[in-house]
């Protein structure tokens, strides 16, 4: 089975979504989904800077937290376009919680120096983000599809001109002008991770296998208070960190206080920091979570703004208005991805990418807290403006570009949690490669040797990349490591970027 529209994007999350939403009015979009994003679990809620809170000092918490590593236009298009993003999305009917007065409320987040995160159902803010977008995506009569994209079809000039679908049991070839990723990070390449098993980086290997580039493969951040349920395997709840905002602490399990001293913000540093020092309490104590003490925080308001977080609690037998929460660092998001321009190109024509799968730089080493949701907003709004100014004519299809299937999934994601977890050294990353040389091309080994290779290639510490064996940030390191397919079909860097990151900035 066969058909043509103008344009296909690949994932359902806010990133797919608003661009879908952006396009419906001047182009045929289909929206092809294989399951459940990471929108709907986010909790925290959007952070976005309006009113008495100055765009640039957004865009200034955001350089910090990535440390020095963002993208310095696409943070400013980030932050000065979140407030008309967040106003359309309110006009599309998403309610998000507001005071007394009819304002709506803001709390405060790790990294941020204002309260600037704006929330729905007290921690559910993605589910109200996903319910709005979708929503609005019906009433512009764009069509979506369930099933899982297995490869992409190219043009005899190099033109991606198509995607191949697994749905209903058979393989649909749909024909596109523009083929736009908006697939999610790499979560479920791990063992564990606060995202759903639908992602787990099929859009980075369907990237690399047609031709595009990676850049920041290495920073994989880490949220420092997953729950700890005892599971060691799988989609883990999460805590959000306006927990902290409203005034929780983080302990040991001997009452210590972890943060103290430890940064000028304490429980409110960036998430890099909060995680590291959880991850050297653990390793110091001898343990496999530490404790997150809200019991300061008023029950009603505890009751009010995170009635998520106190079902999940409830579900392991604890009561997070009287006792302290059992908390664990989880894989999170990956910062890195698809090398883009600021409107979602990549390198191979024809071929976007959005959202966490997207590198758009505004992330820089590491995310700051609630701006994923505010990325997805804005830069798919920037996709589909981009692909309604210029949307290049259907090419003759030539060749497929087709995913295989991983040998040893649970192997591959054992490897990457061991060797790439918070923690990282040189002797560690070797053995990883050595352990992943022989598991084949399928994507999810695919992405972790893109990890890897990166992790390997990066001989320093900046953001949630951490090696032990390289403890400090090194200026001959300012430039980006980026990862292509060599002709084997296996991850490696690109030459000339790695040849920079070596010899400094120019």
């Amino acid at each position: 089975m066969t058909r043509a529209v103008d344009v296909v994007v690949i994932g359902a999350g806010a990133a797919g979504l608003s661009a879908a939403l952006g396009l419906a009015a001047t182009r045929q979009v289909l929206v092809l989904s294989a399951g459940d994003g990471s929108t709907p679990w986010a909790q925290g809620g959007v952070s976005v800077a309006f009113g008495d809170d100055d765009p640039l000092d957004h865009a200034h918490d955001t350089h910090v937290a990535g440390a020095g590593f963002c993208d310095p236009r696409n943070v400013r298009a980030l932050v000065e376009e979140g407030p008309q993003r967040v106003a359309e999305l309110i006009a599309h009917g998403a309610l998000f919680d507001r005071r007394e007065d009819g304002s709506l409320s803001r709390t405060l987040e790790g990294g941020h120096s204002h309260p600037r995160i704006v929330h729905a159902g007290g921690d559910a803010t993605g589910a109200e983000v996903d319910r709005a977008l979708r929503a609005a995506v019906r009433a512009a009569g764009v069509e979506t599809m369930a099933g899982r994209v297995i490869g992409l079809t190219k043009s005899t000039s190099g033109r991606v001109s198509g995607v191949l679908v697994e749905t209903g049991g058979e393989t649909v070839r749909i024909d596109a002008r523009a083929v736009v990723l908006a697939t999610g990070g790499i979560g479920n390449a791990y063992l564990a991770s606060t995202n759903p098993s639908a992602v787990r980086g099929d859009g980075i290997a369907l990237a690399l296998l047609a031709g595009a580039s990676l850049v920041d493969m290495e920073f994989v951040q880490f949220h420092p208070t997953a729950l700890f349920t005892g599971q060691t395997r799988g989609q883990l709840p999460l805590v959000t960190e306006a927990v902290r905002g409203e005034g929780a602490v983080l302990r040991d399990l001997r009452g210590r206080l972890i943060m103290a001293g430890r940064h000028p913000r304490a429980d409110l540093a960036p998430r890099d920091i909060v995680a590291r020092e959880i991850e050297a309490a653990m390793r110091r104590d001898g343990t496999d979570h530490v404790w997150l003490d809200a019991r300061s925080i008023e029950p009603d308001v505890l009751r009010r703004r995170f009635p998520t977080v106190l079902a999940s609690c409830a579900s392991i037998g604890v009561d997070m208005l009287s006792e302290q929460i059992p908390v664990a660092p989880a894989e999170h998001f990956l910062c890195g991805g698809v090398q883009v321009d600021r409107d979602g190109a990549t390198g191979v024509p024809g071929l976007y990418a959005v959202g966490e799968v997207a590198a758009s730089g505004v992330h820089g080493a590491n995310r700051l807290a609630s701006n994923s949701l505010l990325e997805g907003l804005v830069f798919g709004r920037r996709v589909a403006t981009a692909l309604t100014l210029d949307l290049p004519a259907t090419t003759d299809r030539s060749y497929d570009v087709v995913l295989t299937e991983d040998r040893e999934p649970e192997r591959i994601r054992a490897i990457l949690t061991k060797y790439a977890g918070i923690r990282r050294d040189g002797a560690g990353l070797n053995a990883a490669a050595d352990e992943l040389s022989a598991l084949g091309n399928g994507p999810l080994a695919t992405v972790a040797r893109s990890v890897i290779v990166a992790a390997t290639a990066r001989e320093e510490s900046r953001g949630c990349h951490w090696r032990s064996d390289h403890p400090h940030t090194d200026d001959r390191w300012n430039e980006h490591v980026a990862i292509g397919l060599d002709e084997e079909g296996l991850p490696t860097t690109r030459d000339a970027a790695t040849q920079r990151a070596r010899t400094g900035p120019r």
